[in-house]
C-alpha cells in the first residue's frame, strides 16, 4: 500500500515535470514567432497545446486517485493540493502561449509593418518567473518561491510602458493599428504568464510551509 503511494505521487512530480518543460518551451516558441515571423514557431506552439491538455487531464487523475483513495496527511496533502494549482496554472499558461502565436499569425499577415517594442524584454521576464517558479517547486524552495512573487510589479510597469507606446504609435500611424493591437494582446498574455507563475509560487509556498500568502504582502516578504 504504502510503495503504491509513493508510486503515484513519484508519478505526479513526473508528469508535473514533463509539463513544465513542454509549457516553458511553448512560450519561447510562442515569443520567437512573435520576434521573427516565423510559422514554423507557430506551428510548434500549435502541436504542444494537445499534449499539455492531455498531461493535465492525466494529473488530474492521479490527484484525484490520491486524494480519494489514498487518504494522504500533512505533507503529501499540501503537495498534492499545490500539484493540482500548479497543473492547473501550467495548462493556462500553455493555452496563453497559443494566444501569442494566433497574433504572431496576424503579424506575419502584415510583414511591412514595423514597430519596435519592449515586449521581448517582458517575455524574458514572464519566462524567468514562470522558470524560477518550478525550480522553486523542484527544490522546495520557498525563499526563491517568495522571490517569484516580489517580481510581479515590474511586469506590469513594463506593460504599462509597452501600452503606453503601441498606443502613440497608432495615433501616430493609423496603418499600424492591426499590429499595435497584435502586440497589445501578446503584451496582455505575456502579463497574464506573470500572473500564472506567481499563482504557482503561492502554490510552492503553501506546499513546502503550509501558509496561504494570496493576498498577504507581509507574508510574502517574510
Amino acid at each position: 500500500m504504502v510503495r503504491h503511494f509513493e508510486a503515484l505521487l513519484e508519478d505526479l512530480r513526473s508528469k508535473l515535470l514533463e509539463m513544465s518543460g513542454l509549457v516553458q518551451s511553448a512560450i519561447r516558441e510562442s515569443v520567437r514567432a512573435l520576434e521573427a515571423s516565423e510559422e514554423s514557431d507557430v506551428q510548434s506552439v500549435f502541436k504542444r497545446e494537445g499534449a499539455i491538455n492531455r498531461l493535465e487531464l492525466e494529473i488530474d487523475s492521479i490527484s484525484t486517485n490520491l486524494l480519494a483513495l489514498e487518504q494522504p496527511v500533512a505533507s503529501d496533502l499540501r503537495f498534492i493540493t499545490a500539484a493540482g494549482k500548479i497543473n492547473n496554472n501550467l495548462e493556462r499558461i500553455g493555452d496563453l502561449a497559443v494566444n501569442i502565436a494566433e497574433r504572431s499569425k496576424s503579424l506575419i499577415r502584415n510583414p511591412h509593418v514595423e514597430i519596435r517594442t519592449d515586449i521581448p524584454k517582458l517575455a524574458d521576464l514572464a519566462e524567468s518567473m514562470v522558470g524560477r517558479a518550478l525550480e522553486a517547486f523542484v527544490k522546495k524552495d520557498a525563499n526563491e518561491a517568495r522571490a517569484v512573487l516580489l517580481a510581479d510589479d515590474a511586469i506590469d510597469s513594463l506593460r504599462d510602458s509597452i501600452f503606453g507606446g503601441l498606443i502613440r504609435q497608432m495615433k501616430k500611424n493609423p496603418q499600424s493599428v492591426q499590429a499595435c493591437v497584435d502586440l497589445m494582446f501578446a503584451a496582455r498574455s505575456l502579463e497574464r504568464i506573470a500572473d500564472h507563475a506567481t499563482n504557482i509560487a503561492e502554490a510552492v509556498v503553501f506546499m513546502i510551509e503550509g501558509v496561504d500568502v494570496r493576498h498577504h504582502q507581509a507574508q510574502i516578504s517574510s
